[in-house]
Parts: C-alpha cells; sequence; structure tokens
C-alpha cells in the first residue's frame, strides 16, 4: 500500500514529532510510505518555547520528509494536496493536536478526499485543554474533512463524538515510546542529574503549562515530609515566577530540584531512572504521552481523575489515582504509594508493554483503513 503521512517530522522536535517518527517506520516495514512535514508550523511570535527544531543534544530519528505545507499560508493547502496527490497515496495520515492547524490540515484533506483518496487523522487533542470559543467550530470542521478518525483515550474520543456522531472511528492506545534507551541503575542516574541522593523522589516531567496543574504538587509539598524530593523536568509556556514564589514559600524549599528547559533526549533515561515515582497533577486532561514514557521505564504513576488517565493508569493498575485535584488529596496519593510499594504496579506495566507496541498500532490503523 503507498501511504502518505502528514505531519510534523524531523527537523521538527517534540513529542508528536517522536510519535510521527516512530509510527513511520513501522509502517514502513510492510508498505511504502512517504512523509510530508511542515515548512513552517507555528510562526515564532505563537510558539512560547526555546526552539521548535532539533538540537544537536537530542536523539532526534533524522526521517527523510518532504516540506510542502505552510500554516499561514493558504496557498500552500493547494500545492501541498496536489503535490501528495500526485503521488497516488491509498492513504493519507495525518495528526491532530490544536485547532489552529484545523485551517490547514482541514483543507488538504478535503482536497484529498475529492480526488478518491481516504484520509485517516490520529487525535491527540479535538477540544484544547486551554479552550477557546472557535476550538469547538474549527474542530468540527476539520474532522468533517476525514475518512476516519483514530482516539488514543475515551476522553478523546467523545469529544470527537460530541462534534462528529457519525464518523469513523476506532479507540487505539498511545504506544510505548522505546527509542529513548535502556534504564539506568537509580544510584548511577541521580548522580548524574545533580538531585540529592537519598530521598524518595518525585518526577514531574515534560511542557509546563497551567492545567498541568504543577502548582497544586508544589502545594502538596509542605504536607510531605523531609525525604521527600520534586524533580520538574520541563521548559515553561510562559513565565515560570508564580512557580519560583511558590517554592520559595514550601517548608524547605531546597527539597524542590528545578530544571527548567526542553529537556534533551540523552537526558529523558536519567531523570526518569532517579526517580520512584512520575506524578501527572493535572487540572484537565485528555491523555498524556508522559504516560508512555514512564512505562517504558517501568515508573509507575500518580494522576489526578481527568480526561483519560484513569483509563490509561488505573485501568492496567499501573498507578495510584488522586481522589481529588487538589494538593491535600495528591500529597495522600504520594504518601499511599510509598507505604503500599511499587512492585504490583512494576508488574502490571511489564504486562501493559506487551499489547501497547507500534506494530499493533500500526495493524490497527490498517484494519480500520481497510473497514472505511
Amino acid at each position: 500500500m503507498k501511504i502518505a503521512y502528514l505531519s510534523t517530522f524531523f527537523p521538527f522536535r517534540g513529542g508528536i514529532a517522536q510519535f510521527n517518527a516512530n509510527l513511520y517506520l513501522e509502517l514502513k516495514k510492510e508498505h511504502e510510505v512517504t512523509a510530508y512535514t511542515f515548512t513552517r508550523q507555528y510562526p515564532d511570535f505563537l510558539f512560547p518555547g526555546q526552539t521548535q527544531y532539533v538540537t544537536d543534544k537530542d536523539k532526534a530519528i533524522p526521517i527523510d520528509s518532504v516540506p510542502v505545507l505552510d500554516t499561514i499560508n493558504p496557498f500552500s493547502y493547494f500545492s501541498a494536496a496536489h503535490k501528495i496527490a500526485s503521488q497516488h497515496p491509498d492513504l493519507v495520515i495525518m495528526k491532530y493536536w490544536m485547532s489552529y492547524l484545523a485551517p490547514a490540515l482541514g483543507m488538504v484533506a478535503k482536497l484529498l478526499k475529492k480526488r478518491g483518496i481516504k484520509v485517516i487523522t490520529i487525535l491527540d487533542n479535538v477540544i484544547p485543554h486551554e479552550a477557546k470559543f472557535f476550538d469547538r467550530p474549527f474542530s468540527k470542521w476539520f474532522l468533517k474533512q476525514n475518512s476516519g478518525c483514530i482516539a488514543m483515550s475515551e476522553a478523546v474520543l467523545d469529544d470527537m463524538l460530541s462534534l462528529t456522531p457519525s464518523k469513523p472511528h476506532i479507540l487505539q492506545a498511545h504506544p510505548l515510546y522505546d527509542h529513548f534507551g535502556l534504564k539506568m541503575e537509580k544510584e548511577k542516574a541521580v548522580a548524574q542529574s545533580g538531585i540529592e541522593p537519598g530521598k524518595r523522589n518525585l518526577l514531574f516531567f515534560g511542557l509546563i503549562r497551567d492545567y498541568k496543574g504543577l502548582d497544586l504538587l508544589i502545594e502538596a509539598m509542605n504536607l510531605l515530609g523531609d525525604e521527600y524530593q520534586l524533580v520538574i523536568a520541563g521548559e515553561s509556556y510562559g513565565s515560570f515566577e508564580k512557580y519560583d514564589r511558590q517554592i520559595a514559600a514550601v517548608t524547605h524549599p531546597q527539597r524542590i530540584k528545578k530544571f527548567i528547559h526542553y529537556i534533551d533526549d540523552d537526558m529523558v533515561p536519567v531523570f526518569f531512572s532517579a526517580c520512584d515515582v512520575c506524578v501527572l497533577p493535572y487540572k484537565t486532561a485528555t491523555q498524556s504521552g508522559i504516560t508512555a514514557i514512564s512505562m517504558h521505564f517501568d515508573l509507575p504513576l500518580i494522576a489526578t481523575r481527568t480526561g483519560g488517565l484513569a483509563e490509561s493508569i488505573e485501568k492496567p493498575g499501573i498507578g495510584i489515582m488522586c481522589d481529588d485535584i487538589t494538593s491535600d488529596s495528591i500529597a495522600k496519593a504520594i504518601g499511599q504509594y510509598f507505604a503500599d510499594g511499587s512492585d504490583n504496579f512494576t508488574a502490571n506495566i511489564q504486562k501493559a508493554k506487551q499489547t501497547m507496541t507500534w506494530k499493533v498500532f500500526a495493524d490497527s490503523l490498517i484494519k480500520f483503513y481497510n473497514l472505511i
């Protein structure tokens, strides 16, 4: 089968580019796959991070992709569709995670469908965590242009069905990221990270945004003893000053270690190996790619009960859910985790790994294509 995959690829960085690279490589084992990417993904003034592109420190998979789509240039929507269609693919795969992309990706999908080409989009989010008035109409229009969609959590599927109830779809779990390398010995990872040894280490990892509830986790540290250490590792989308003020007011603020920058791929194993549990104190959520990274390193999770987190953590038994989205509840769950031990969670992670593979995801996608 000939497949065109239009999304963010090397030299763009980030979790979505990593997802696309892994799925591309799996599909390529049995199909003829061409990767297409953006000439411009976001204008610089709309991107709050340090850079959209990989650096020398990233272990990015250098997928050979064809740049065709400028998200703010409507002329490129038509030229991108024409270029992809000229290769006569049987299937076009897209990835959708924010309504900003709806006009560009939606127009390309519409033009390709008119030529009889099936378009399947993998949905990260349908309605963003920090929603704006135009998100629902933009996403609804985009979804309409697709032949079918793949959701990776029930929360995302529910959002999709609320906008397009009759859209063909499947639910398929997010595969585990396995390109970061092996887990390290904890003592070695602690030494390499520079955090204090001999502590119960809590990991908050990934992009820092308001909806992810870091403020609640910092507050929870006031309710935990000196044996606990919080490791914050990730780039802040927005000012970190409010969190710094919180940290300064915490009892023994030196227990909170900050690595506030984009975490290069070679440091990912260090943080996940140095810590005892990964904490997702999210105020809202659909799903989290952090769960897939944490499972890869056999690291259990503690999470708030929002969106699809319970589905991906509580259901397979790989962590503890907080009773409420409050600092008290987060602190209680952390205490419970260390009191009960992690052996059962680790064993369940090993079981779940057998089905959360890129091959399973790719096979499900192709089976879905044959049904729509």
